[in-house]
Formats: structure tokens, C-alpha cells, sequence
């Protein structure tokens, strides 16, 4: 989860999630080092990149980890996803079954981190519009549902890449503010409650042994 290190920083880790072939790695090097490559990248299980990045004077370092898409690694994602703040769920425009294997993934993170992570999905390849077979109306309307927001970007032609990385990262940001701030309110909850039973206790027990 995040962490505020002596430094300063903020420290968050996002899962990049979807089919093969629906362009996770390219959006990954597209956004880390503006490089895209025609030939279909395939990862094996996973790897990751780090990017840094100073949002409104806040450092913040991002462990992106790309995961493999092929269904004989789906068993392994557990492992990647775990004690992540973060998660883009990638899908082509042109491949309806990879649409549906990003409602799989949503379910499998809401069921093991609930709200703890951030959701965002990224529509990918729109300058294969033309080709497009996920109605727009209908995959925007499942990420309202599901509370993530929803994004179209093609790496190839570096569109909606940059937005949709800062975008994550500023909800990771907020979120962890604010759960920093609910930590601190109910930590000094508890100390009053426990400076108030204290002395009842103990005024208690002194006066069970008087009888």
C-alpha cells in the first residue's frame, strides 16, 4: 500500500490487467520511455517499471507492474495485484471478449481489495476506430457502475496515455490522503476514549476492594 517515506514521497503500486493482446505493454512503454513498437509485445508473467513523478510540489514514485495476459498466467495474478493502490484494466476497442475479461478482472479485485484500490479501465487502440465492436455508450456506462473512470488512448499514437496515468495517480493521491486523515481521527479517538476510562476503572476496582 502506499507509504509516506522519510523523504517524503509517496510511494504506489499499479496493476496494468486485461486480455493479450489488448496493448498493456505498449501503453507501459509508451508512458515510461515514449517508445511504440508494431510488433505485439508479449509479456511472461510480469514485470515492472518505475516512474517518478512531483504532483503539485508531492513526490511521488509509481511501481507500474505489467502482467501477462494469457489465461494459463490468470492464476498467478493474486500475486501481482496484491497490495496494490492502483489498477488500469485494459481493453481493445476492436475485441468485445476482451471487454468482458475486464469485467472478470473488476470482479476479482472488488472481492479481494474492495474499495482499497483504485479503479480506472482504458478503452486502447482508437486509432482502430474504424474497427471498433465495444459500443462506446455501453463501456462507459459499466465504469460509472463500477466506480472507475474510463479512458480511450491508443499508443500508437500516443493519445490519452499521459491523461490517463495522472488521472490514476491523482486518485491514488486523494485516496491516500484521506485515508491518512481517518487513520489520525480515529488514533485520536481512541486515546480520549482510554484517558476516559481509565480513571473509571480504577476508581471502580479500589472501591470493590474497600467492601
Amino acid at each position: 500500500m502506499a507509504t509516506n517515506v522519510a523523504s517524503g514521497a509517496h510511494n504506489f503500486k499499479v496493476v496494468l490487467l486485461g486480455e493479450g493482446c489488448v496493448g498493456k505493454t505498449s501503453l507501459l512503454l509508451r508512458y515510461i520511455e515514449d517508445k511504440f513498437n508494431d510488433k505485439h509485445l508479449t509479456t511472461l508473467q510480469a514485470t515492472f517499471l518505475n516512474k517518478r513523478l512531483n504532483i503539485n510540489g508531492k513526490r511521488i514514485n509509481l511501481s507500474i507492474w505489467d502482467t501477462a495476459g494469457q489465461e494459463k498466467f490468470h492464476a498467478l495474478g493474486p500475486i501481482y495485484y496484491r497490495n496494490s493502490n492502483g489498477a488500469i484494466l485494459v481493453y481493445d476497442i476492436t475485441d468485445e471478449d476482451s471487454f468482458g475479461k475486464v469485467k472478470n478482472w473488476v470482479k476479482e479485485l472488488k472481492k479481494m481489495l474492495g474499495s482499497d484500490i483504485v479503479l480506472t479501465i482504458a478503452g486502447n487502440k482508437i486509432d482502430l476506430e474504424h474497427e471498433r465492436t465495444v459500443p462506446l455508450e455501453e463501456a462507459e456506462s459499466y465504469a460509472n457502475m463500477v466506480g472507475a473512470k474510463h479512458f480511450y488512448t491508443s499508443a500508437k499514437l500516443n493519445q490519452g496515455v499521459e491523461d490517463l496515468f495522472l488521472d490514476l495517480t491523482k486518485e491514488m493521491l486523494n485516496k491516500s490522503e484521506q485515508t491518512s486523515q481517518m487513520d489520525v481521527s480515529r488514533t485520536s479517538q481512541v486515546l480520549v476514549v482510554d484517558d476516559e476510562l481509565t480513571p473509571v476503572q480504577t476508581s471502580c476496582c479500589s472501591g470493590s476492594k474497600s467492601n
